[in-house]
Order: C-alpha cells, then sequence, then structure tokens
C-alpha cells in the first residue's frame, strides 16, 4: 500500500513538477512476468523516477545498512524501505555476492521486475563504469530477460554531495529486452558472465550517450581521483565506438549493488 500511495500521492507529484519526467520505450518492459531492468547510476534518485514512471512495482535490492540505522533517522530509513517493499542485503560478508544472487533469484521467482545497478555505485564524475558480473550470473541462473534502462538528468537534479534538489529535466530511456538464452547452461564461467555484462553495459552507454570507462566506479571512489586510479591506461573508451572488453576482478566484484552506494 505504501508503495503506491510514494508513487501516486506522497512523493510522485513533486517528482513529477521539478523534473517533468519524460518516459521513452515504455513498451519494451513486460506487462507480466519477471525482468531485469539493468540501469546506469547518476543519483539517488533513479531510484526513485524509475519506479515513478513503469507502471508495474519494481524491487530493489537494498544494502542492509539502510535496515540497521540507530536513532530517528535509522527508525525513518528502516520504515521507508520497508515499506516500498525493498530487500535488505549485506555486502560486507564473505558471501555477499551469492546472498545477492540468491535474494535476486526469490524477486524473480515471483514473477517481479527487479531493478539492478551494474556499476555497483553512482558514477562519480558522470560517465558509465565497468559493470560488475553478478548481474550475468543473475540473468544466466534465471533467464530472464534483461532490459536496459538510461537514466538522464538526474544528477543535474540531485549532484553527489547535495542536500537540496533543484529542478532539472528528466528523461527514462528503456531499450529493446536482451535475451542471453544462447548462453544457457554456461553461468559460472567468467568469460562468459563478462560477455553478458558487457554487452549490457554496451547497450547502456547507446541508450544514455554517456562516455564508458573500464574500471569499477568504486575502485576510482577509492582511490580519490581520475589520475591517481589509472583512468588513462585502462582501454576506457572515449568516443563510444566499442563494447568494453572481456575483462573480470575478483569475486567480491560480481555483488550486483542495486542502490546507491
Amino acid at each position: 500500500m505504501w508503495y503506491w500511495l510514494f508513487k501516486y500521492a506522497l512523493l510522485g507529484p513533486l517528482l513529477w513538477l521539478i523534473g517533468r519526467p519524460k518516459f521513452e520505450g515504455g513498451e519494451n518492459i513486460p506487462a507480466h512476468g519477471p525482468a531485469i531492468l539493468a540501469s546506469n547510476h547518476r543519483a539517488v534518485l533513479d531510484s526513485f523516477y524509475l519506479p515513478l514512471l513503469v507502471r508495474r512495482r519494481i524491487t530493489f535490492l537494498a544494502k542492509s545498512e539502510y535496515f540497521t540505522g540507530t536513532g530517528l533517522k535509522g527508525a525513518f530509513q528502516r520504515w521507508f524501505f520497508s515499506s516500498v517493499g525493498q530487500v535488505p542485503i549485506d555486502r560486507t560478508g564473505a558471501d555477499a555476492a551469492q546472498d545477492a544472487l540468491n535474494a535476486g533469484v526469490r524477486v524473480l521467482g515471483q514473477g517481479k521486475l527487479l531493478g539492478i545497478y551494474p556499476e555497483g555505485t553512482r558514477s562519480p564524475d558522470g560517465r558509465l563504469y565497468k559493470g560488475k558480473t553478478g548481474l550475468a550470473r543473475l540473468a544466466l541462473e534465471t533467464g530472464v530477460p534483461v532490459i536496459p534502462v538510461a537514466m538522464i538528468g538526474t544528477d543535474r537534479m540531485n549532484p553527489i554531495g547535495s542536500k537540496m534538489w533543484r529542478p532539472a529535466k528528466i528523461t527514462v530511456r528503456i531499450g529493446e529486452p536482451i535475451d542471453f538464452s544462447r548462453f544457457e547452461g554456461m553461468g559460472g564461467n567468467r568469460f562468459v558472465e563478462r560477455t553478458v555484462t558487457d554487452e549490457v553495459m554496451y547497450s547502456l552507454m547507446q541508450l544514455s550517450g554517456q562516455e564508458y570507462v573500464d574500471i569499477y566506479a568504486a575502485s576510482l571512489k577509492n582511490k580519490g581521483s581520475a589520475d591517481e586510479s589509472g583512468v588513462g591506461d585502462t582501454g576506457a573508451s572515449t568516443n563510444g565506438s566499442a563494447a568494453p572488453p572481456p575483462q573480470d576482478g575478483p569475486v567480491a566484484d560480481r555483488v550486483p549493488d542495486t542502490r546507491a552506494g
């Protein structure tokens, strides 16, 4: 009940007013049945505008920190994220990748739409970063279609570090579903998982018009700056003309974090 109240009465009207959102490609989302919505991640508001414009309910796997806070703020976060049906996952344990995969499988097994941000965290500078292969593991295990989603303008309304939203034109662009049935039975092969993930990221690059960078966004954030992280040595595409190359990181990089990092 709270999900629909927030969408249509409590928060939705404000989002429509300040974002004047444009919705493109909505026909690519199935009216029924499970699917993965794989989106670029520019701002926290991505998780507000995507559910606002998609008619069906979307479930995101929320980091467990949203459910474990203390005091008034912690209590409000637990109530809010529980009310809108988000599923907590622990991203810090040794089994984080498998726990996230299991949670995603459960959501899709119920015939729902699952929202995932393959980059694993918000883009630190507006570019599109390397996707984590947890998305591929989930798609290959469940066999559901992956639908690429480009969020455009949310970072102008809600820049990183800002405490107030500012009016900006928002566009949500839905791409055609990607069928990975040709890889049936090949889940667990890291080269196949990287190929699947890179195909999704290439679609996101085309939909969003973002420059692609072939490193994980979290790596750049942790190192503090593009120069320090060696962006120029990663083979990043600066003209959007080529798909990401098939590379992969450690198992921890497979966690399909799905809310703002």
